[in-house]
């Protein structure tokens, strides 16, 4: 009897759950799902009106899905069109602990975050590291808290690839390759780069380069070329250098950056709330990959989910440090 209810059990469960993660269709056509709205719980108590939205971005920023099912970008984006549009939100603070990643992945966010900024305001909080891509979201924010120690600037950019030929020929393996136009597998790896193609990729790097520093030159009302001959050639700087040069308004702790929120959203004493979303058991599948119900299979990357994972050929806001291989170019 006890293994017969165990079996119905197991059977509802799974029916549910073949539910939850099979896509709606209406006449043939997948239904976009209405986002539902975060949940919210208090981080920092407070007995004003309103309050102030606490919004992450932690981590190496990147566009590919992780092991919840969603990406780092759709997670903050959501959380940022929450802020924006509840009206009992009164200004949002972010918090930046990262050293940067993907080119586009920072560019939305920032773009996210300036569309916040035009309703509220936006204050920037920065942890251990505000880099690069960091960095580049930070200027988004209507005032910059960093801490004394906080790594920040970084304002360059970085292609990388590996050369791998020399390796092949010690092993007598002999890459033979077919290709449209002279430049198609010009980061391959397994050749030398010909001049005109580093010429090329240098050109790709100045020129998102030339985005950056302009957007930093505007934000923060610096002279475009003081930038270029100085702080702006990819270094990173502590936040009492940042400060200096400035590319921050103050530094200070998270606490300060809730303080300034309130004062700047006209809410005193108001507390500090952080999204979370619902639980789900089809989030609960997504967290092991995305066909593990179809697979009978569960798989746990734990490399993947906890250390950054560069792509060759793909450019990134991210200072020389935390670049773990290959020939760097900038």
């Amino acid at each position: 009897m006890v293994a017969v209810t165990g079996l119905c059990l197991s059977i509802l469960l799974n029916l549910a759950l073949m539910a939850a993660l099979a896509p709606k269709h209406r006449h043939g056509l997948p239904q976009v799902q209405k986002l539902e709205r975060l949940e919210e719980h208090v981080v920092d108590p407070g007995h004003g009106a309103g309050c102030i939205a606490l919004i992450p971005v932690r981590g190496v920023i990147t566009m590919n899905i992780s092991g919840r099912g969603e990406s780092m970008v759709d997670t903050i984006k959501a959380q940022l069109r929450q802020a924006e549009d509840d009206p009992n939100v009164k200004a949002v603070v972010l918090a930046i602990d990262s050293p940067g990643g993907e080119v586009t992945a920072a560019d939305v966010i920032y773009n996210a975050v300036r569309r916040v900024r035009a309703k509220k305001p936006v204050v920037v909080s920065m942890g251990s590291m505000a880099a690069s891509g960091g960095y580049y979201i930070a200027c988004g924010g209507s005032y910059l808290f960093a801490n004394e120690t906080t790594f920040t600037g970084s304002i360059g950019v970085i292609i990388q690839t590996v050369r791998i030929n020399d390796l092949l020929g010690k092993i007598g393996v002999v890459p033979v390759t077919f290709k449209s136009g002279e430049f198609k597998d010009m980061l391959s790896g397994l050749r030398e780069m010909t001049p005109q193609e580093k010429e090329y990729v240098q050109k790709l790097v100045m020129e998102t380069y030339g985005r950056f520093v302009g957007i930093v030159a505007k934000e923060r009302h610096l002279p475009e070329e003081q930038l270029r001959a100085g702080i702006a050639d990819g270094r990173v700087v502590t936040g009492r250098d940042a400060l200096a040069e400035k590319l921050v308004n103050a530094l200070g702790e998270v606490e300060d950056a809730y303080k300034k929120a309130r004062e700047l959203g006209k809410a005193a004493d108001a507390p500090v709330i952080a999204y979370e979303e619902k639980f789900h058991f089809a989030r609960l599948f997504r967290m092991f990959g995305s066909d593990a119900f179809q697979s009978g299979k569960m798989e746990i990357n734990l490399a993947q989910q906890f250390l950054p994972q560069l792509e060759p050929g793909k450019a990134y806001l991210l200072p020389e440090m935390c670049v773990p291989y290959g020939e760097s170019r900038n």
